[in-house]
């Protein structure tokens, strides 16, 4: 896996992690990388300073370690989410809202939202829940 800094044409920064460089260039190439924040998808890397360990191998944690039952939980959690519900990023505040009002028919959703929009939706007593990772963002 690899570390990268990323930015979009509207100088938004973000950070993603890849399979490897080349990855990222197959990814890229195929317009599939998107700003988390504008959803554009002109994307480069921005510059990064290398992250140098100062620690023995012997003193950080082994990456072949065995997760812990709260991380294989929070991850069978993630996957059964995503592969059960539609990810519409951004316009999760008005989907929900749409759904809420009958203008859409209801749907397992999960998406993005602003602060003040969720608090609206929740005011408004529309049922969402925070989740408890990043969601997997997906391009269309």
């Amino acid at each position: 896996m690899i570390h990268f800094s990323l930015k979009c044409s509207q100088n938004h920064s973000f950070d993603s992690w890849f399979q490897s460089s080349d990855a990222y260039e197959k990814l890229a190439k195929a317009g599939m990388l998107t700003c988390a924040e504008c959803g554009d998808r002109t994307i480069e890397k921005s510059l990064m300073a290398p992250k140098i360990s100062t620690q023995s191998p012997s003193d950080s944690q082994s990456l072949s370690a065995p997760m812990s039952e709260a991380k294989r939980n929070l991850a069978k959690l993630k996957q059964q989410i995503e592969a059960n519900s539609d990810y519409v990023g951004m316009n999760f505040a008005h989907e929900a809202r749409a759904q809420h009002l009958g203008e859409k028919p209801a749907r397992a959703i999960y998406g993005e939202a602003k602060a003040e929009e969720a608090k609206a939706l929740i005011e408004e007593g529309i049922p969402v829940a925070p989740l408890p990772f990043m969601a997997k963002r997906h391009t269309n």
